[in-house]
């Protein structure tokens, strides 16, 4: 007898949780076009640093969630053996003919419809590229949401062992049905899983567009207990709180990831159930650091309401907005291993009432992303450096007039690799920066031309027990030389940043701001 059996489970889907390069196209095609309810977005249980947001009926229901970690810019999964491939969610049969007109309208990408098992499908794919598919057959939601789809039809898995994969998943209350060539479905007393047997595939790759797992409802606690209990010389489990719901972790013998998720507590714990999925949540042992959190997760607006409209520009770059802005813009450069994110924390505290427009580097070393190449470990490709500072100098000015941001309150920080990409936009692109902060900054442009600098102001904090940079660099003569206001100051610190930047960089952006007229950064406070 399977553990379900033993504890007169709640059969069927709990939810399936996918991932998504870009959070905002997301929400647009799953509240926008599907007419899901945003129900509940948290930093993750696993990664406070990455964007968790749940998707269902009008109160969430187990069933009815779909769910997405967020992968801000990231590459395309590959789809394989051990994976979810593809996910269906039911509407009324005969709804299927609006939806097809709305895909067109939406120029949402379809083929259909069609039949499988019988019923009627519609595919669609989503932005990431994961189909999605909507059946004609219905099942009822306890809270359906008008024009939106009701529930989770099924889930199809890939698997290189048919039998062995079908016969796992009659732990969680699915039985054998029908079969339609390779695929064998699983039915629960609510919903389907096609079992798809592919053998010769490649292996599923994680990545946007690939769902990372499929959770099936367990009642509650205990039946979590007994369905480990029963998987004890299956392999390896894990059990997690994840403050909605408890879930129990394993793997199937293709590999594929499968959870089994507790109906309660429910989305409703923390949220009035008219207000679900308005408020960012984090995970308790993240609280310590809710600020910077709240910088670095990747912001969106829900349909309807105004926002600013993302740009095609040379680099990817995201944007941080505070509740209350000032109407400056701080751009941000990482160091190398960092991201467009690296650095909102510590710009947060130097500006809390600053925009945000974080950039990341282009070039890839070793798979560290850093601003420019190498030729080895101790030269730097010139060719590449002035490359991509001419790149980074078009997409600043591209920035400016497409997002429509003051250049007179526009100012620049860059950290160690960056700092260096932005000395030489600087000395190479005259004009382009007017204010910058260089931390852990270092000559790195040969054979410059004179140039008019006089227009600039740059703040250089340095490390004086920084074992990197060392004291070899003359970045702060060069500058000055040719016209540059700069102010050099030695921090005692290493090549890590610390509280002494963050008051430097503060008191010298606001009197930066405030001598040339422009509106000041907020004194340091919470945004």
């Amino acid at each position: 007898m399977t553990a379900g059996a033993m504890a007169g489970m709640t059969s069927g889907l709990h939810h399936v949780t996918g991932i998504t390069a870009d959070v905002q196209a997301n929400i647009d095609f799953y509240v926008g076009f599907l007419g899901l309810k945003l129900v509940k977005q948290t930093g993750g249980y696993a990664d406070a640093e990455q964007l968790h947001l749940l998707f269902g009926d009008g109160v969430g229901s187990p069933g009815s969630l779909l769910t997405f970690l967020v992968w801000e810019a990231s590459g395309r999964g590959r789809t394989g053996i051990g994976q979810v491939s593809e996910v269906a969610l039911a509407v009324s049969p005969e709804s299927l003919g609006d939806w097809l007109l709305k895909a067109l309208a939406a120029n949402v990408p379809f083929d259909g419809p069609t039949r499988e098992f019988e019923e009627p499908v519609l595919w669609l794919k989503d932005p990431d590229g994961l189909i999605v598919k909507l059946v004609g057959v219905e099942m009822p939601s306890p809270a359906p949401l008008p024009g939106a789809p009701t529930r989770l039809r099924g889930v199809t898995v890939l698997t290189d062992n048919g039998a062995e994969t079908a016969t796992f998943i009659t732990r969680f209350g699915y039985r054998r049905a029908q079969r339609e060539g390779l695929r064998q479905r699983m039915v629960s007393d609510t919903d389907v899983v096609d079992v798809r047997e592919t053998a010769g595939f490649v292996p599923s790759v994680p990545g946007a567009g690939v769902p990372d797992h499929v959770a099936f409802r367990a009642p509650d606690a205990d039946a979590l207990r007994s369905m480990r209990l029963s998987l004890r010389d299956h392999g390896p489990t894990e059990v997690h709180d994840r403050k909605y719901f408890l879930s129990l972790y394993v793997r199937d013998p293709a590999g594929i990831l499968m959870e089994y998720a507790t109906d309660g507590p429910g989305m409703a714990i923390d949220e009035p159930p008219g207000e679900l999925g308005q408020t960012l949540f984090l995970p308790p042992q993240a609280a310590h650091r809710a600020a910077d959190l709240l910088a670095m997760l990747p912001q969106f607006t829900l349909p309807g309401e105004e926002r600013l409209p993302a740009r095609s520009l040379p680099f990817i770059h995201r944007f941080n907005r505070p509740k209350h802005p000032d109407g400056t813009t701080l751009a941000l450069l990482h160091g190398a291993g960092g991201d467009e994110a690296d650095l909102m924390p510590i710009a947060r505290r130097i500006a809390p009432r600053a925009t945000l427009l974080g950039v990341r580097g282009r070039a890839v070393e070793d798979g560290i992303r850093r601003w420019f190449g190498r030729v080895d470990a101790m030269t730097l490709d010139q060719a590449d450096l002035r490359s991509e500072a001419e790149a980074f100098a078009a997409f600043v000015e591209g920035a400016v007039t497409a997002y429509g941001l003051d250049a007179d309150k526009f100012a620049f920080v860059g950290y160690s690799n960056g700092a260096n990409l932005l000395a030489a936009v600087i000395q190479l692109h005259p004009g382009v920066v007017r204010r910058a902060i260089l931390l852990r900054g270092m000559q790195a442009t040969e054979n410059l031309q004179t140039g008019d600098l006089s227009a600039t102001r740059v703040l250089m904090l340095d490390g004086r027990d920084d074992q990197i940079v060392g004291a070899a660099s003359t970045l702060a003569d060069d500058l000055t030389a040719r016209g540059a206001h700069v102010e050099a100051r030695m921090l005692p610190a290493r090549h890590e940043l610390s509280d002494e930047d963050v008051t430097e960089a503060a008191q010298w952006l606001r009197k930066t701001f405030s001598d040339s007229g422009a509106a000041k950064p907020s004194e340091l406070k919470a945004p």
